[in-house]
């Protein structure tokens, strides 16, 4: 391509509305334009970086066996019923009548669609295992679209399902597809981690998340450097010995702490560490109230909480309405002496405590030398903490590190959560019917291309990875006549040789077509001037790298060739 023939809208400077890099880099390099929040138009640099991701994803699903189809992003609300999800998936979800009143949604996911479509059509053992995927435009109405692609409300998604006969069957297409997924983030160039993920709103049993690891990543990866453990931190488990260290049973006391309402007030009111203060939490469910306690140097882990409960909404209580209802004042609760419809959950953390410190559940004060077991009980005790760097993984007992991560794909095991909803079953060799194992398997096409971003980029533009470039090679030329000539011969060798090539020949300032091609990022830039044309000479630089070198005009097509190819 010719840039005096593109459309590429490069921009000088930063909009101000983008946030993250990738959001910032690629409203400058002219690849998205934003029509509405969180809804962008792809511009054509845009979108030749989507197809390369999308060639990728598809020859890596195909080669396991998938088939591609393409499945109506307009779906009915009575499948959604069915499988109960209509109230479950909540406000994402894009909602909307059609002139008959009847309920229609815009498909987030498809997993109803799918199982809807096969329940009809497949009815033996013999036509099993069977996986499908489609790369789909998708609608979430996100709260606070933001960051871009990363977090909008509509974007572009691979979407697989698997239909099988048993867990057996399911575990093996399962392991296909995340050996399928690492290759692709690998032949992606990206730097990611697969760790053990919350199924969410998608529902099922196992289920991993891909991350590619960067900065500016919304999730937090927890993971061992000396074993292959990595999870979420919202479902990151760790090794931790409770034991107080200097702490000594005392009698029950109860003081007055004036204002003292939060975990910092109190530490500092009391000259104490947080680890011997108690943290505790009302929150409103599906149930009734409840009241979680986690030790006081910890962060409560709400994913845990949610899933051991098996609730569908988890919120904080109102203030208003739990003190009216229950007596306990916001700031000063505490499990002692709590009225009996309060459910109370405690993290192990605070079951090894001689002489903690919690809310009275009375303005203002607090007890102290407080016991559990002696002076408070509990209705069950389980893990819902958030793990904490440097505590020891549950696998090898080394080191746990922590770091920011960016979802990029996700598979899940959703056993016959949806078949058994929607009746999708066949007929076994002994001719009864049973239901189909389901599996799930999605990739983030748009939110991939801005992780390879956050992942490769210096204070002048993007820095892409050779597989996913829009064009692998670009070419300055800087000046008219013989030095055009010799650039554009060079650059219809590079497009004969199957190479992705733009040649800057518009009638702009050097200076210009330097900032432009570091903006853009392809992997190799070639400058032809004057003086290097009089040597015979094409000048090379490296994106990702900054190594500058020369190479004959007659041989530059190989040597730009084999740079490209040890870049991979």
């Amino acid at each position: 391509m010719k840039m005096s023939k593109a459309y590429i809208p490069t921009l000088k400077e930063t909009p101000a509305e983008a946030e993250v890099v990738s959001h910032q880099l690629m409203l400058r390099a002219g690849m998205i334009r934003k029509l509405s929040s969180g809804i962008y138009t792809y511009l054509p640099l845009g979108q030749k970086v989507i197809q390369k991701v999308e060639a990728i994803v598809r020859e890596e699903m195909n080669k396991k066996g998938a088939l591609e189809v393409l499945l109506p992003a307009l779906q009915p609300a009575e499948l959604w019923q069915e499988s109960e999800r209509w109230d479950y998936y909540g406000p994402e979800l894009m909602r909307l009548q059609d002139r008959h009143e009847r309920d229609l949604c815009l498909g987030p996911t498809h997993e109803e669609v799918i199982t809807d479509l096969i329940k009809d059509e497949l009815r033996s053992y013999k036509e099993l295992p069977l996986n499908l995927y489609q790369i789909q435009t998708k609608f979430r109405d996100e709260i606070r679209p933001r960051f871009g692609v990363l977090r909008s409300r509509e974007f572009i998604m691979k979407d697989g399902y698997s239909f099988n006969v048993n867990q057996e069957s399911l575990d093996k297409t399962y392991q296909q597809m995340y050996a399928a997924y690492e290759e692709v983030f690998t032949r992606c160039g990206l730097d990611f981690k697969a760790v053990v993920a919350d199924t969410g709103a998608i529902g099922g049993t196992d289920s991993h998340e891909f991350m590619v690891l960067a900065d500016s990543g919304e999730d937090t990866v927890v993971f061992c450097e000396e074993c292959d453990y990595a999870a979420n931190l919202e479902l990151a488990k760790s090794e931790v010995d409770f034991q107080p260290e200097v702490q000594k049973e005392a009698e029950l006391k109860k003081v007055e702490t004036p204002g003292v309402d939060t975990i910092e007030k109190l530490a500092d009111f009391l000259d104490r560490p947080a680890k011997q203060l108690i943290k505790s939490l009302v929150f409103e469910t599906d149930s009734g109230y409840l009241l979680a306690l986690v030790r006081g140097d910890y962060q409560l882990n709400e994913v845990k909480l949610k899933n051991f409960l098996g609730v569908v909404q988890l919120e904080m209580a109102d203030e208003e309405e739990l003190i009216t209802e229950t007596g306990i004042i916001p700031g000063f609760a505490g499990p002692i002496d709590i009225p009996a419809e309060v459910q109370v959950i405690a993290d192990p953390s605070v079951m090894e405590m001689l002489s903690g410190v919690t809310g009275a559940n009375e303005a203002d004060y607090h007890y102290l030398n407080v016991k559990p077991g002696r002076d408070f009980e509990v209705d069950q005790v389980v893990d819902i903490r958030e793990v904490k760097a440097g505590e020891e993984c549950i696998q090898c007992s080394a080191e746990l590190s922590l770091t920011k991560g960016i979802e990029v794909g996700q598979i899940f095991k959703l056993g016959t959560k949806y078949s058994q909803a929607l009746g999708a079953t066949y007929l076994d060799e002994n001719g009864k019917e049973q239901v189909m194992e389901m599996g799930c398997y999605g990739i983030g096409i748009t939110r991939t291309v801005a992780a390879a971003i956050e992942q490769n980029y210096d204070d002048y533009g993007i820095k892409w990875p050779v597989a996913i470039a829009p064009y692998q090679v670009s070419i300055l030329a800087l000046g008219d006549g013989e030095v055009l000539t010799a650039a554009i011969e060079l650059y219809n060798q590079l497009q004969a040789a199957g190479l992705d090539v733009l040649l800057d020949d518009r009638q702009e300032r050097a200076g210009v077509k330097f900032n432009d091609a570091d903006l853009i990022g392809s992997p190799v830039r070639v400058t032809i001037g004057s003086r290097s044309l009089a040597a015979g000479q094409a000048e090379l630089k490296v994106r990702s790298t900054g190594q500058e070198l020369e190479a004959d005009l007659d041989k530059a097509k190989d040597r730009i060739i084999k740079l490209l190819a040890d870049l991979k």
